[in-house]
């Protein structure tokens, strides 16, 4: 059912995609206890929520960036391919300041970090399935400094693109590379590919000291 074709009184659908089951049974209850929201489904992996949501056509999607088999922004270009009128909302703990920007240039409409307020969590749902997009006044504050300095060009590693990012990621939690190479779907000669481009870019002469700056990154990124 299209979204236009629903009564005034009608209740919100919201897919939810995570790979925590005690973050989907709590975001559940949440969403459940409001009059005009429900839950219409629920998936812990990129390919099991793309066939899901193709096939319920939820108002809403919540997604987290980090989930199994897949990336969450792959997943995000890949529901504004097929099912374009779903609004998407990600809720993660990855930092704004380098995911926000990355997860609305793929699709997405609303940006909320899980430290947040269920108000919040449920105001941004709200909010992208009016059509509107959502994301936090710091964020609108860093992108207006961004057009108003055109000398600030960000941290080296927000020039990795959102492949070589999601590597660098995964690398920074331990995660070997043959093991990323399953995860996201990828040979192992691509994999080792991205590897040597992140190298390049952060300026770094062999493995040991990619592994040792992702494991860096992750850490002050945990922290910062």
């Amino acid at each position: 059912m299209n979204t236009s074709d629903k009564t005034p009184d009608a209740k919100r659908r919201v897919f939810l995609v995570d790979d925590h089951p005690l973050v989907r049974e709590w975001l559940t209850t949440l969403i459940d206890q409001r009059e005009d929201l429900e839950v219409c489904g629920e998936a812990e992996s990129a390919p099991e929520a793309l066939a899901a949501i193709e096939r319920l056509h939820p108002d809403a999607a919540v997604i987290d960036l980090t989930i199994e088999s897949g990336s969450g922004i792959d997943l995000i270009k890949d529901l504004r391919r097929c099912c374009p009128k779903v609004a998407i909302v990600v809720l993660t703990m990855h930092d704004e300041s380098l995911y926000a920007e990355r997860a609305l240039r793929a699709g997405a409409r609303g940006y909320v970090m899980k430290r947040e307020t269920t108000k919040k969590i449920i105001a941004a749902i709200r909010s992208v399935i009016e059509g509107k997009l959502y994301v936090s006044d710091e964020f609108k504050h860093s992108v207006a400094e961004k057009l108003f300095d055109n000398s600030a060009g960000g941290s080296v590693v927000s020039q990795l693109s959102d492949r070589e990012l999601e590597v660098f990621r995964m690398l920074g939690e331990g995660v070997e590379t043959r093991r990323i190479s399953v995860l996201l779907g990828l040979s192992m000669k691509t994999v080792q590919a991205y590897c040597a481009r992140i190298k390049e870019k952060l300026n770094l002469t062999n493995a040991t000291e990619l592994l040792r700056e992702a494991v860096r990154w992750r850490e002050s990124s945990r922290t910062g």
